[in-house]
């Protein structure tokens, strides 16, 4: 089972940051949005320079139990293991747009912004989540944060009870047409006629790794892959994996012991493993 030590690993030893041109060739992926989730998908896989479509499924389908839509999160699940968030900006400090889907500690199978299909694609009931963010340009990938949703974003509830709140507001207005929604209201019939609807959405904004975590590591213009990883989670996986990373000998790769702030009180440190990949040329 891959896990994100090995994906590190992978990108060490493939470091390619000029994704569009990696795969346009070959897939005719014209996007870079959808290079970079290519490319994290074979960073997990270690498919980055298999060229073999056949192989390549294969492979996914070994380590992968949902890639998911454009609009339901995650975007990734690894079998038995965590899921995974892609984030794209263009901007390196820029604010990550989740839209509908507020900001998650972990992914749970009880959740109602996820497919049912992804709810049964294998037993689960919460995974840890990876927040994948790429910095992009329209050709390649400047840099890469992948940091744990549990030191990044508070606990569920944090975010429900505003979502709640608002909704009640609404359902307090007299004299207006409710529907049920997940959204956060839907008011039918607002005129005289009854033929206009009001959906009301809510539009999540989360701010950039880079910006929460400045504290840790100050960017450069060098390719870097940054990952910012809970101790606790870090000691879960095999030794074989640690072993991998840890003597994988690479100047240009450092791990370090570092305190995190606890996204739920700041007043108290999480103890976390930073690690972090340059390509120095």
């Amino acid at each position: 089972m891959t896990n994100i030590l090995e994906a590190i690993v992978n990108i060490a030893e493939n470091p390619i940051y000029e994704i569009r041109n990696h795969y346009s060739g070959r897939n005719r992926m014209n996007n870079v949005g959808e290079a970079l989730e290519t490319f994290i998908k074979d960073a997990f896989a270690n498919t980055i320079q298999t060229e073999n479509k056949t192989e390549k499924m294969r492979r996914y389908n070994e380590e992968f139990s949902w890639l998911g839509n454009q609009n339901h999160p995650p975007d990734i699940m690894i079998k038995g293991g965590d899921a995974i968030e892609v984030k794209k900006t263009q901007s390196a400090n820029s604010d990550l747009a989740l839209n509908s889907s507020y900001p998650k500690s972990t992914v749970q199978a009880n959740s109602t912004m996820i497919t049912q299909a992804c709810r049964t694609c294998e037993d689960w009931t919460e995974k840890d989540l990876i927040y994948c963010v790429g910095h992009t340009t329209d050709d390649s990938i400047k840099s890469l944060w992948m940091v744990y949703g549990n030191i990044y974003a508070a606990t569920h509830e944090t975010y429900q009870i505003i979502k709640q709140k608002i909704t009640e507001g609404i359902n307090e207005i007299p004299n207006v047409e409710l529907a049920e929604t997940n959204e956060l209201g839907r008011v039918n019939r607002v005129d005289p006629l009854g033929i206009t609807n009001l959906r009301i959405r809510g539009m999540w904004q989360i701010q950039n790794p880079r910006r929460v975590f400045n504290y840790l590591h100050t960017s450069t213009n060098l390719f870097e892959v940054v990952t910012v990883i809970p101790t606790k989670k870090y000691d879960s996986f095999s030794k074989e994996s640690k072993k991998k990373l840890e003597n994988l000998g690479n100047p240009n790769l450092t791990i370090d012991n570092v305190e995190v702030k606890d996204p739920n009180n700041p007043a108290n440190l999480i103890e976390a493993k930073l690690i972090i990949f340059k390509v120095i040329e």
